[in-house]
């Protein structure tokens, strides 16, 4: 929606095509229907003016993420941005090392990581040959921070820290490899946010109390802003801290408040730290 309104034109992929498709398969989910689906998305954009084309996809079949890709060039003609957004939302980023399969973790690191080094390397060559192309990579604080404490009282699971750490390194590499050829990849390490899965699993996953939430919106603005603006180049290869930046910048209205009381205090992590995509 951020991108839609700085004048973007949208491909956007998920896997629920219909509103009431969605289904919670996280750990605490217990296959409760979620909101969100590719069809409601499409048509806020296009309240907003911008062409939108909704595009199944699913992070654990390549295919899909490849036939995506050639369909947006095939509509739209260019990649300008590419957001990866996406995660796996299974179970085992959830639970504690002891009780992670290695299916689990295999399922997860190829969701989390070779899925999203597949859809850039699709997406690529042609931002090559133009010469221009920016590629944001939303990862997370526990990409490069040991919990606070244990899952179920603050903390997080292997699971999860342990892809979103793989998929950490590819910005800086791109950045290197090709930021003389006109393409820009970032981090954005979104911090703790309230979205709408969040807030439902946050007691579940022991989350509630512990950490003050922002709302999409938030990392929305700042992703507007790498992908629209001229002078970042100099953040190439870079970790952007989302609620810092916001702020500094003066990219969306302060959203802070004190958060409720927690029952289990763990240590404090600083975490504020007409186109086509």
């Amino acid at each position: 929606m951020a991108l839609a309104a700085a004048g973007l034109d949208v491909a956007i992929t998920a896997r629920t095509l219909r509103r009431g498709e969605g289904r919670d398969d996280s750990d605490v989910g217990g296959d409760r229907p979620v909101p969100g689906s590719l069809e409601e998305t499409a048509e806020e954009l296009s309240a907003l003016g911008a062409r939108a084309l909704p595009l199944f996809a699913d992070l654990l079949h390549y295919d899909t993420l490849e036939v995506a890709v050639a369909t947006v060039l095939g509509e739209f003609g260019r990649v300008d941005v590419l957001v990866n957004n996406a995660i796996y939302t299974g179970p085992g980023g959830m639970v504690p090392f002891v009780e992670l399969t290695a299916e689990q973790f295999e399922t997860r690191l190829r969701a989390n990581v070779v899925a999203q080094a597949v859809i850039t390397k699709a997406v690529l060559p042609a931002m090559l040959e133009g010469r221009r192309g920016v590629i944001v990579d939303v990862t997370s604080h526990v990409a490069v921070a040991d919990p606070p404490a244990p899952v179920g009282h603050g903390g997080w699971g292997l699971g999860y820290a342990a892809t979103k750490g793989a998929f950490h390194r590819m910005a800086g590499i791109l950045a290197v490899e090709h930021g003389g050829q006109g393409i820009c990849a970032f981090n954005v390490d979104p911090g703790y946010v309230d979205t709408e899965r969040q807030l439902a699993n946050a007691e579940a996953n022991g989350l509630t109390g512990h950490y003050r939430g922002a709302p999409p919106s938030v990392p929305a603005a700042v992703i507007s802003w790498l992908a629209t603006s001229d002078d970042v180049s100099g953040l190439n290869g870079q970790t952007i801290l989302a609620q810092r930046v916001a702020l500094e910048r003066g990219l969306h209205p302060d959203w802070r408040k004190p958060p409720p009381p927690a029952t289990h205090q763990p240590q404090t992590a600083d975490t504020t730290a007409r186109r086509t995509t």
